[in-house]
């Protein structure tokens, strides 16, 4: 993976920012109350960053996968005493290079806005999963382009159309899409909303194929 890490930067101070912890925070909880977990299940977590997400879920599932595409964000998230044992970080573009593995869960926040094809993405999501299994993703609902500065590099939707975003779940074999309210981030006088779409993996749809990829850097 050649692409800059666009947190790079970001990365040594984001979970000191109160408005990042709050946010995990209110999506974590709106996850735990709409979606189930056991430790039978294996869960992964997209776009994980510094593990914040993670952090709430693995406890209660037998192992999380932390994907992100960021190294900085990954060190971070490795780094914390209280997820060895219970979360493996992955450094690897899903939609470029699967990884071969079946989930039970995909949860993610905050992270499908930096990836330019959605169709792409959901189908990857699709290609990762047990039949019956189920996706919680969290992101902003469709906002004016004010949310982040203009030209924010690797910036690639200004939030999403819960009603698009539901017909591309369908599209790729997800059904009963619900959206929640699970957040509001204010900034500069506005409110910016965050949903979280909960959808199942259409049990009998038929899988696609995994190619054989070379092998994922794991931490």
């Amino acid at each position: 993976m050649n692409q800059p890490d666009l947190f790079q930067e970001k990365a040594e101070g984001w979970d000191a920012d109160d408005r990042h912890r709050a946010l995990s925070s209110a999506v974590g909880n709106a996850i735990l109350q709409h979606v189930s977990f056991d430790e039978r299940m294996h869960v992964m977590d997209f776009g994980a960053g510094t593990g914040l997400i993670s952090a709430a879920i693995a406890p209660l599932a037998g192992k999380v996968t932390a994907l992100d595409t960021s190294e900085a964000m990954l060190e971070k998230l490795v780094a914390k005493p209280e997820l060895r044992g219970r979360v493996e970080a992955v450094f690897q573009d899903i939609t470029d290079k699967p990884l071969g593995i079946k989930f039970d869960r995909i949860v993610s926040a905050m992270a499908m806005h930096h990836v330019q094809d959605t169709h792409r993405l959901i189908r990857a999501f699709a290609e990762h999963l047990k039949p019956g299994a189920v996706i919680a993703l969290a992101d902003l609902d469709k906002e004016d382009g004010t949310f982040h500065p203009e030209g924010t590099p690797g910036v690639f939707h200004h939030g999403f159309d819960r009603h698009g975003f539901r017909a591309i779940l369908e599209e790729h074999g997800f059904w009963g899409v619900r959206f929640i309210t699970a957040h509001s981030i204010p900034r500069e006088g506005k409110e910016y909303p965050v949903f979280l779409c909960v959808a199942t993996k259409e049990p009998n749809r038929a899988s696609f194929r995994i190619a054989h990829t070379p092998t994922p850097r794991f931490w």
